[in-house]
């Protein structure tokens, strides 16, 4: 079926945004939008006509990465078990931080943020903050139901993000072998998840 003038090609998106952390995470944000479009198979143009510029394609790294990340503070059902769900969200953070492109971008862009501060402003709005933003929602959600009770869903949000990320982040950024199996990261996206509900019970 023929596209509609205008519409979004799903594919070619997905096709840019997988291109860019491949080149990206390998040159640095320096590199070229045409590099990119080449490694997505698709013309410099076409790429330019999705994002106007790199640092809207960052953010759209960043987005795609944190809707992956806090998919499961919206699934169906996702309120009404508020311990499953942030130990899903716990396990996806914890995948994505042990994922070797996903942490090389995260390298070349704090490499990078001095020369480029605009890119650098874009993707911590999109990806840590706005992870941030949905979590404290999703507190905020609890806390109204009468499930937790938070009175700063902002702070609580940071306070979570910090008991599961640890020292594991700072391992993954110097490129130093992760300490812990898959069956640890479980276990401690479990264990953060009900430590954390026990704090905030009503």
């Amino acid at each position: 079926m023929p596209r509609v003038p205008g519409q979004i090609d799903v594919a070619k998106t997905e096709a840019i945004l997988d291109a860019a952390v491949e080149v990206i995470g390998e040159r640095g944000l320096a590199a070229p939008m045409s590099a990119i479009a080449r490694h997505a198979g698709v013309s410099k143009q076409t790429v330019y006509n999705h994002y106007g510029s790199k640092a809207e394609l960052m953010r759209a790294l960043m987005q795609r990465r944190v809707e992956s990340i806090t998919a499961s503070l919206r699934e169906p059902g996702a309120v009404d078990n508020p311990t499953e769900a942030l130990e899903a969200y716990a396990r996806s953070v914890l995948e994505t931080m042990i994922t070797t492109k996903s942490y090389s971008m995260m390298r070349v862009i704090i490499l990078g943020s001095g020369e480029m501060p605009d890119i650098a402003q874009e993707v911590f709005e999109a990806g840590p903050q706005n992870a941030r933003r949905q979590l404290a929602a999703f507190l905020e959600t609890e806390t109204r139901l009468g499930r937790m009770k938070v009175e700063d869903f902002d702070q609580a949000a940071e306070f979570f993000s910090g008991m599961v990320m640890g020292h594991s982040q700072l391992r993954a950024l110097l490129r130093l072998p992760s300490e812990k199996s898959q069956e640890q990261f479980g276990r401690l996206a479990r264990e953060a998840a009900e430590r954390f509900m026990r704090a905030y019970a009503p």
